[in-house]
């Protein structure tokens, strides 16, 4: 059975899936997921106008249009929340469906106008080894305990020379609340995630920082009152619209350039340094 542009054959990779009335197709079992129930709801909200997910999208359809699945084969975005990612993907001619294991979220990206959507997890969803033609994980492994044995499954997955695209949030040392409350695990480097993608059977094929702007704000607004102790602050709707907004003109078109400048760095496969989250292409081995 055919469904949705990308013209996805989901019977022929998963034996665990059903098409629900509302066109998403569902797993019959539920899994727990390390991410707050409200998120997905927060996110939506502001996705349009935060400059934060503006860029992850530019950067992620630059390296994926630098490091493309093969024949525009299919990319799986697994943990894809609300379809941002997935829509922006399908917008420059990409191939892309949604697995998302929160109702809401596969809803929000059904609404949005991603035309395949799956509501599951990789293990609800029991996809078939090595069906998968490519796969993106975007700020998604932060939130698995054991990210070496996730990745290990998406591996067996993913067709052999299959790509996998990954972004991660950067640097221990920038930990705070934030993290706590959007329940992640840990922070990665460039060096570290790149480590743990080996030891899974993947060949790290591009890596680099993103948002080089990020951390010193980060260490000073978020990190040091979390490590000295300061009350929590109330996350939501409003704080999360003020932290993704760039109110002042002079301020906004500087952060402009330098965003560019990185976009420009990826078109041209130049890895950066140093940066608020790292974003990764490997191959399944």
């Amino acid at each position: 059975m055919l469904t949705g542009d990308a013209m996805i054959d989901i019977q022929a990779i998963s034996t665990g899936l059903k098409l629900g009335e509302d066109g998403i197709w569902y797993s019959a079992e539920t899994e727990n997921i390390s991410y707050p129930s409200e998120g997905s709801d927060t996110c939506f909200a502001i996705e349009e106008s935060s400059f934060w997910f503006r860029h992850r999208n530019n950067c992620i359809k630059s390296i994926v249009k630098s490091f493309p699945p093969k024949n525009n084969e299919t990319i799986f975005d697994i943990g894809g929340g609300n379809g941002f990612v997935a829509l922006g993907l399908s917008s420059y001619g990409f191939n892309v469906a949604l697995v998302e294991p929160g109702a809401t979220g596969a809803s929000n990206a059904k609404k949005r106008g991603v035309s395949d959507v799956i509501c599951a997890t990789t293990s609800t969803a029991q996809f078939k080894q090595r069906s998968l033609p490519a796969v993106g994980l975007f700020d998604v492994i932060e939130h698995i305990e054991d990210d070496l044995n996730f990745l290990k499954s998406v591996g067996s997955l993913i067709k052999k020379g299959g790509r996998l695209y990954v972004t991660v949030p950067s640097y221990w040392c920038l930990w705070s609340e934030d993290d706590v409350t959007a329940g992640h695990f840990r922070r990665y480097t460039v060096s570290s995630i790149s480590n743990v993608l080996q030891l899974a059977g993947f060949q790290v094929e591009f890596s680099s920082y993103i948002f080089r702007v990020l951390p010193l704000p980060i260490f000073l607004f978020r990190t040091i009152p979390y490590k000295l102790g300061f009350p929590k602050s109330e996350k939501n709707g409003s704080t999360m619209t003020r932290d993704h907004e760039i109110k002042s003109r002079v301020l906004g078109r500087i952060l402009n350039v330098i965003l560019k400048s990185e976009i420009d760095n990826l078109n041209k496969k130049k890895s950066m340094s140093f940066g608020g989250s790292c974003l990764i292409v490997a191959k399944s081995l």
